[in-house]
């Protein structure tokens, strides 16, 4: 009896010593399938997100979704490349663009797993494609090409491109930096650029705001009336003469008095009205009589004008008594008849055997 109650107690504890393995063993896996399900489902919502670009701190927005082949993100070319301040030229019969920045020539065929880069070979880890109808490139390989430096955030799909910066721009005029191009309630963010201050113009917003970073890295916009910077660029200038254009057309028909104050808008002669005109629009102080505002700016030849162009002409016996501005396409934009007010004419006939001089201000 006493061996059999033995036999009884050995097995009691065999079975005692071998339970709690068991149990542990069958509940890991049990807590695996779980986590790992977790992950799987947490992974598959990060996958769906869409891929956001910032160059620069600022929200890129192509044409389509950027792919991820291969850990590779692809996004459609010409957005990329011109926002990194790179000309683009595609021909599209033989599938291959050729971008230039500087001193950088980048020639690649679409599909093809190389480019040359000022003459040199340079690989692609995954290959540009066209998909419905778009052209997608790598963003680390041509922002890389082109300067800039590239960081992937997997966890929130995020792509943050800084480029290479050169504070170019030097601020002549204390200016307000403000949180969006317009001079609303709310825009200002209480910060004055002084001059002799370095910026870095991102890009040219309109003929009135350029988007800029300054060197201690904060983002905003400033004003682009001349007298704040010293930026210029042909594509600022060719907004700028439209914007003073489209500004002077507001007055059409406005009556013509000669003497008009350069107060009020309820009449205007021809020099008061230019006055207004470049007051209003770029924040330039022109003399009071056209006489005295030849002798602002540049002399410009007759076959060198551009829009926003001063034209000066002899009248009334004087040298110079007549001022308009240059509308382009052989036009003037000006007042000097009752009968007419404002309008634009003809840069010909009478205009043309009494031209002086033409005077470039901005």
């Amino acid at each position: 009896m006493k061996k059999n109650q033995n036999l009884l107690l050995l097995v009691l504890a065999a079975s005692l010593l071998y339970a709690a393995p068991a149990q542990a063993e069958a509940g890991a896996p049990a807590q695996s399938a779980s986590q790992t399900q977790g992950q799987v489902q947490s992974q598959a919502q990060t996958d769906s997100k869409p891929i956001a670009i910032y160059l620069d701190g600022r929200q890129l927005e192509p044409e389509t979704q950027p792919l991820i082949v291969d850990g590779t993100v692809l996004v459609p070319m010409r957005g990329l490349f011109e926002a990194q301040g790179a000309e683009l030229v595609w021909n599209g019969a033989s599938k291959t663009l050729i971008a230039t920045k500087d001193d950088l020539t980048l020639t690649y065929r679409v599909g093809e797993a190389s480019a040359d880069l000022n003459g040199k070979p340079v690989n692609l880890s995954v290959p540009g494609r066209i998909s419905d109808g778009y052209t997608l490139v790598p963003l680390r390989f041509v922002s890389e090409t082109l300067g800039s430096t590239v960081k992937w955030t997997p966890e929130t799909r995020t792509v943050h491109i800084s480029s290479p910066v050169n504070y170019e721009t030097t601020v002549l005029w204390g200016v307000n930096l403000r949180s969006r191009p317009d001079t609303g309630e709310g825009s200002a963010t209480g910060e004055l650029l002084p001059a002799g201050k370095q910026v870095h113009v991102i890009r040219e917003v309109d003929a009135h705001w350029l988007e800029v970073r300054t060197e201690d890295q904060k983002h905003g916009y400033i004003s682009a009336k001349p007298k704040y910077t010293d930026y210029k660029s042909p594509s600022l200038i060719e907004r700028q003469g439209e914007a003073l254009i489209a500004y002077g057309k507001q007055y059409w028909g406005t009556p013509y008095e000669f003497g008009a104050s350069p107060d009020q808008t309820n009449t205007f002669d021809c020099s008061s009205f230019v006055k207004r005109v470049f007051q209003d629009t770029l924040g330039i102080e022109l003399p009071r009589v056209s006489y005295n505002q030849a002798k602002v700016g540049q002399e410009v030849g007759i076959d060198e004008l551009r829009p926003g162009d001063l034209l000066f002409f002899s009248s009334r016996g004087l040298d110079i008594g007549h001022v308009g501005i240059y509308a382009g396409d052989n036009q003037i934009l000006h007042t000097y008849s009752k009968k007419l007010g404002v309008h634009i004419g003809e840069f010909s006939g009478q205009w043309k055997d009494r031209f002086v001089t033409a005077r470039r201000v901005f």
